[in-house]
């Protein structure tokens, strides 16, 4: 995908990209485009944004501008469900500059409309050379080709669970919906396919299939995943099996935000799943131990989520200034027993006194003691080593 200058690559050897959405009416201008500006930062690559309302596509482009003018050039995503055929008709602007649309083919009309909707859409794509995903969702399932496919199933000596043939309805409503988007003139690679459902082991068994059945690029997400750790953990669970089987080139954590929870939230754990599993890095990761009897100091944890939300705040001028400095580690342990050796495995680390144990920090670069540190100040003097350490060892790459 291309918007201006900057080309986001995804499918084949491109890294695994993270994608988010905003919860803003899209009419409203500048509370969207502060949030997609929110997003990016946090490291969502594409936002996705709804398109439901001639009022809504109108104000795409003017979105986009708001975008350019605060520097921001994450590609926008047009989500559309049922009128999109219209939108993207009588709306060129807004079909212009989105930089990809999504397409349900569950919600693109009924009986003989189908087919001549969902055409429009695509020869909206393929007139503006813009990529489509193809996203198929189980609560908006094709409810014509499920009926068939279970009065098939029916007449079997053996039926299959019904459940399995849902799965094979998800998978033949992407696969035939991309064979047709292709008769109609888009490339292979302009597609992208997924096949959402809501729960983790329906998830993997859907994509497992989609994979064995084509090349297309696609999309991973748990859709309707949740609140809080009910959401994040499914999530996780669901994400990690198939990325770690080679399954996914996109992926979206789609988190119900908690009351007052920022919308980033579902960015920052995409990342996680990302840089956990070693796909990819985007921060500067910290070891800390989750504490025990011999830790009856809080200062650890303090310390570590000190450092922890310090190195996410200065990342988005960071990643440009210290090339490389996501793939650092930084330990903070808290007592003797695995505090030197984690501290030691780390780039910059830190092992503080547990209970009963002499008050002294030894600090360890590099894998080496560099110094021990002692007195009331020792956290505030970590954080100046830290960034001591970012500054010699990434600052060199700066030109």
């Amino acid at each position: 995908m291309r918007w201006g200058s900057r080309i986001v690559t995804v499918g084949g050897d491109a890294p695994v990209r993270v994608q988010s959405m905003t919860n803003t009416d899209t009419v409203d201008v500048i509370g969207t485009a502060i949030q997609v500006k929110e997003l990016a930062v946090a490291g969502s690559e594409m936002v996705r944004i709804t398109v439901n309302t001639p009022e809504a596509a109108a104000a795409v482009p003017h979105i986009r501008e708001q975008l350019d003018r605060m520097g921001i050039d994450v590609p926008l995503i047009g989500d559309f469900h049922y009128n999109g055929h219209r939108l993207l008709t009588d709306y060129p602007a807004c079909a212009q500059t989105l930089s990809k649309y999504r397409i349900n083919p569950g919600n693109v009309g009924k009986g003989d409309k189908h087919d001549r909707q969902f055409a429009q859409m695509v020869e909206a794509a393929a007139r503006y050379d813009k990529p489509v995903r193809i996203g198929v969702n189980w609560g908006s399932l094709d409810q014509e080709l499920l009926a068939v496919l279970m009065d098939e199933n029916a007449c079997l000596a053996q039926p299959h669970e019904p459940r399995q043939v849902m799965y094979r309805a998800m998978v033949l409503s992407a696969l035939s919906s991309a064979h047709r988007a292709e008769e109609i003139g888009l490339r292979p690679e302009q597609i992208v396919l997924s096949c959402k459902m809501s729960g983790v082991q329906d998830l993997i068994s859907v994509y497992r299939a989609l994979a064995r059945q084509c090349d297309y690029t696609l999309h991973l997400g748990l859709t309707e995943a949740g609140m809080g750790t009910k959401g994040t953990v499914a999530s996780t669970a669901a994400l990690a099996v198939l990325l770690q089987e080679g399954i996914g080139d996109t992926i979206r954590v789609s988190l119900t935000p908690e009351p007052g929870e920022a919308r980033t939230q579902e960015v920052v754990v995409a990342l996680e799943i990302l840089q956990s599993l070693g796909l990819r890095s985007f921060n500067p990761s910290v070891t800390a131990c989750p504490g025990c009897g011999r830790t009856s100091s809080t200062t650890f944890q303090e310390l570590a989520k000190q450092i922890d939300d310090s190195l996410r705040a200065q990342m988005p001028l960071w990643k440009t200034r210290y090339p490389g400095v996501e793939k650092m580690k930084v330990a903070v342990m808290g007592c003797i027993v695995n505090g030197p050796g984690e501290s030691k495995h780390a780039d910059i680390g830190i092992s503080l006194p547990g209970t009963g144990e002499a008050p002294a920090a030894p600090v360890f670069i590099d894998g080496e003691k560099a110094l021990t540190l002692r007195g009331d100040q020792i956290a505030a003097e970590f954080r100046a080593l830290v960034e001591r350490y970012i500054e010699r060892r990434f600052g060199k790459a700066t030109v």
